[in-house]
């Protein structure tokens, strides 16, 4: 089941989504008639897994982790999908990363990764935008609309054996297999689960294959992870309203 929230002139909703259409407790809806798609979920917290795939090591010249490495990003960098990127006047090296993502549906703490499905609402996909030439990972990852988010959540999908791929401008740039993660989905948001108290609506990004080129405005960012959706966004120039 598809799980999405969409933004009407009377607030938010959230239902099940099928097809372009949202059925909520309060009405049906059609999404671009109605209202648009919001992210699918409200985060207290983004945390996101770095260096999680070999083909990035090799790519980045990381060293393999020993356990997962991790950041943070802040609610204020998610944006939906459909929504544009902005590039910011500050960079000249804008890139993007496509993830999968965990929500969390309850509070939750000290998981054992056999525990993990128990508090997973779902799963979404995530694109990492990174400005590249900035010092420091909060100044390159934690800017406002730097968590594209979207474009829903599904909540039957198992998260070790999908299959994606990320598209700009209509060239395919990434393709990769869950599988390949150097800890799996499981794993990971378990350990997060020893070091912070997981709210619902938390999300936990697992990291992205390598990553071969920046994106321009002016491009179209979309990535695809089978059986839970395509997250599409426009990038387009912060200095233009």
């Amino acid at each position: 089941m598809r799980l999405a929230r969409l933004l009407t002139p009377d607030g938010p909703v959230t239902g099940r989504y099928d097809e372009g259409t949202i059925y909520a407790t309060e009405g049906i809806y059609e999404v671009g008639v109605d209202g648009r798609l919001l992210p699918p979920c409200e985060p207290s917290a983004l945390y996101c897994v770095g260096r999680n795939y070999a083909e990035t090591l090799e790519q980045m010249e990381y060293e393999r982790p020993e356990e997962p490495d991790f950041f943070i990003k802040p609610p204020a960098s998610i944006v939906a999908d459909g929504q544009s990127i902005s590039y910011p006047s500050w960079t000249d090296e804008l890139t993007y990363a496509g993830e999968l993502v965990a929500v969390i549906d309850e509070r939750c703490r000290d998981l054992t990764p056999e525990e993990v499905p128990e508090v997973v609402r779902g799963y979404t996909v995530m694109n990492d935008v990174d400005a590249l030439d900035q010092v420091g990972r909060t100044a390159r990852k934690a800017f406002d609309g730097s968590a594209p988010l979207g474009p829903w959540i599904e909540t039957e999908v198992d998260p070790t054996n999908i299959d994606m791929e990320t598209y700009v401008g209509g060239e395919k740039r990434q393709e990769a297999n869950t599988e390949l993660m150097l800890f799996d989905p499981y794993e990971l948001v378990a350990h997060l689960s020893e070091r912070f108290t997981l709210r619902p609506g938390d999300c936990i990004a697992f990291g992205s294959p390598a990553n071969p080129g920046l994106v321009e405005p002016g491009d179209t960012v979309e990535i695809t992870y089978d059986g839970v959706g395509t997250l599409t966004n426009d990038v387009v120039d912060a200095s233009f309203p």
